[in-house]
């Protein structure tokens, strides 16, 4: 026990140590706020800034065009470097993938669609998309899920956010046929990621003045790797004592999720939990098309939609909803220090949506994708295209 308890004070000095490099700062990370001087110079000296862009698959190009559109009616000063990484349109290879790290590399900030994985076996378990978030070490995902002014659903003012760990879990992509008709699927829960993510979770409730946070996992019946989750998790809340913490199974967090979600304030969880929870959480305040979402490592950023579908029936049809990618484009200005362009836009949206007059199916209306962007634009410029 002597041992035990000298183990667990070592880790929490090495935490406390942590606490003072990589993680003092969140919304943007420690890594971007140090890059050298003389990049930051250059894109003022330019007046813009690089993005990378991927459209993804399914109707993630339409959406970005509609993101272009939007930034171009507001004189947003970024310029994106335009790349496609698709596995269902034959455009991904090993080349293709290096090319996004690089340009990744040079801009550290990226807004992309979603990259569909497709079922089939075909010799390679790690999807491409998996495969970039783990070259640039994308171990954060954080959905805020956040109810809109004027549309209403059955929960009305929700404020929630859920943080994932994105990087090993059940995503490891390490599968096998152990004997003919048995195959057995790794699960990958290791304390130093864990403590990362248990980490940025705190950090981030700190940031953004949050008071709860609640570790999400099912450590009843994994009693060792979600055992070692929650271990982590109540490892780091003992650093943060004006944050409360709090543990809830998976599936009673479904539950409880659907019935009465005002409980929830800042949730942290493995891998696979994250994405089932995303996508619930998303549907109590509208679905896909309204919640964006963001992952970060130690040194990039990545927007995207908070709930990662492809729509692939919409393509072409001009129907798809247009609000997730928006508000995440801003979100990504605001990371950028463009807070004007990104209040800008975002208030557009918003009153778009309040007004209730141009709504795509998703949200009950007849409003086409185009019929959204327009009206966004017009709120930007009530003149702008006549």
């Amino acid at each position: 026990m002597a041992a035990l308890g000298a183990g667990r004070a070592a880790a929490a000095g090495l935490l406390r140590a942590q606490s003072l490099g990589v993680w003092r700062g969140l919304h943007v990370p420690p890594a971007l706020q140090q890059m050298p001087q003389a990049k930051s110079e250059h894109a003022k000296a330019e007046g813009t800034f690089q993005v990378t862009m991927l459209p993804g698959d399914g109707v993630g190009p339409e959406l970005m065009h509609a993101v272009k559109e939007v930034f171009k009616a507001a004189n947003v000063p970024v310029v994106f470097d335009e790349h496609h990484l698709s596995e269902v349109q034959n455009m991904a290879s090993e080349e293709k993938l290096d090319e996004v790290v690089d340009s990744m590399k040079e801009s550290k900030v990226a807004i992309i669609g979603k990259i569909h994985t497709p079922m089939e076996y075909k010799g390679e378990l790690a999807s491409y998309d998996m495969r970039l978030r783990r070259k640039l070490d994308l171990f954060a995902n954080v959905v805020h899920v956040k109810s809109l002014p004027g549309y209403q659903t059955r929960h009305n003012n929700l404020d929630l956010v859920i943080i994932r760990e994105q990087t090993e879990g059940e995503y490891s992509s390490l599968e096998h046929e152990s004997v003919r008709g048995v195959i057995e699927s790794l699960k990958i829960i290791t304390r130093a990621k864990s403590q990362r993510i248990a980490k940025f979770a705190f950090d981030y409730a700190t940031k953004k003045g949050r008071s709860k946070v609640t570790a999400v996992h099912k450590a009843n019946i994994m009693k060792l790797g979600d055992g070692l989750f929650l271990q982590c998790c109540r490892d780091v809340a003992e650093l943060y004592p004006k944050i409360k913490f709090d543990t809830i199974i998976i599936d009673n967090c479904c539950m409880q999720l659907v019935q009465n979600p005002y409980q929830f304030d800042v949730l942290v969880m493995p891998n696979l939990y994250g994405n089932i929870v995303d996508n619930l959480a998303a549907g109590l305040v509208g679905g896909a098309g309204v919640v964006p979402g963001e992952s970060y490592s130690s040194e990039y950023a990545v927007f995207e939609m908070g709930a990662r579908h492809p729509f692939a029936q919409a393509v072409g049809r001009n129907i798809a909803n247009p609000t997730a990618m928006l508000l995440s484009a801003t979100n990504m200005l605001r990371h950028l220090n463009l807070e004007f362009h990104s209040n800008v836009i975002s208030d557009a949206v918003k009153k778009v949506i309040k007004g209730g007059k141009v709504r795509t199916r998703d949200l009950g209306g007849y409003s086409t994708t185009s019929d959204f962007v327009k009206s966004v634009i017009d709120s930007l410029h009530p003149h702008y295209g006549a």
